[in-house]
């Protein structure tokens, strides 16, 4: 399947706009016309297919489920449902409140916030069909494992006592927890409102990522096509030891979605960016 979109790349770009393929020009758009396509029609695929499944997913239920498991296996169940939930760091804040709100230990709503922005469906999709499927689940569990490490952490130093005094004063109180571990039921869906659910999920989210997935294939086609192999090797390619905290240093004031920094990446390991240096690069972001 994933060959169709070579075929219609060197259709548009080679026979029908005419771009000569060794040319810096041709490599270009080739590359962004077959990664923009890919990375476009498997994500609204994946997204439906995984927003359907969710239709009847209660957060509630999630949050009572975790606060009734033991304390290692919630940092798991945690991470796991920051690495299977569309949030960016934006939309996962405001969960990461009512999780501390309904009193589930600060370790695991911090295992679910590490997690959420760096691991999801988006990710996987692009990650799979760009880098292949051994560095997908490397990704995955390197983001998972940070998660479980970082919640671990803060339960150590006991970190609600660092939350800010409305925070802290739901999460220690009692009462309120009791109120807050109230089961509430999903409503049952039928198959006309899943799929409702699922098409409307996937215009959202795809609205949200598309302007970063072409944003992140131009560069990735810029640096495939003009940026020459040499550079990456004479700089960034002999492992020395700074172009890891560099590498994770540049990529914290830049603001991108997954979709857009995984394109990037691509170009990057292909010019001979060592892949630990990409890795962090893509994480820091």
């Amino acid at each position: 399947m994933l060959d169709a979109f070579t075929y219609f790349a060197d259709w548009l770009s080679y026979s029908i706009m005419g771009f000569k393929p060794d040319t810096p020009v041709g490599t270009g758009v080739h590359f962004f016309i077959e990664d923009a396509s890919k990375i476009l029609v498997l994500l609204m695929v994946v997204i439906y297919v995984i927003s359907y499944l969710r239709a009847s997913l209660s957060v509630e239920k999630v949050r009572d489920y975790l606060s009734g498991k033991n304390r290692g296996m919630g940092y798991v169940l945690g991470s796991l449902f920051g690495a299977i939930t569309p949030f960016c760091s934006c939309s996962s804040i405001p969960l990461f409140m009512e999780f501390v709100s309904a009193r589930i230990p600060i370790g695991i709503t911090i295992a679910f916030l590490i997690t959420s922005p760096l691991i999801n469906e988006v990710v996987v999709i692009m990650l799979g069909s760009i880098l292949g499927l051994k560095f997908t689940v490397m990704y995955v569990a390197i983001g998972m494992l940070l998660g479980i490490l970082a919640g671990m952490i803060v339960d150590f130093f006991k970190a609600y006592r660092w939350l800010q005094p409305f925070l802290a004063s739901a999460y220690l109180d009692d009462q309120h927890n009791h109120k807050q571990n109230t089961v509430v039921a999903p409503s049952t869906l039928n198959h006309r409102q899943r799929h409702t659910f699922a098409m409307n999920e996937t215009r959202t989210i795809v609205k949200r990522i598309w302007k970063w997935v072409i944003i992140g294939v131009g560069i990735g086609a810029f640096i495939h096509g003009f940026v020459p192999a040499q550079w990456f090797e004479q700089h960034l390619s002999n492992g020395q030891w700074w172009t890891v905290p560099l590498a994770t240093l540049t990529a914290i004031p830049i603001y991108t979605n997954a979709s857009g920094v995984v394109p990037i990446m691509a170009s990057l390991i292909q010019k001979g960016m060592p892949l630990g240096t990409t890795l962090a690069f893509c994480m820091g972001r």
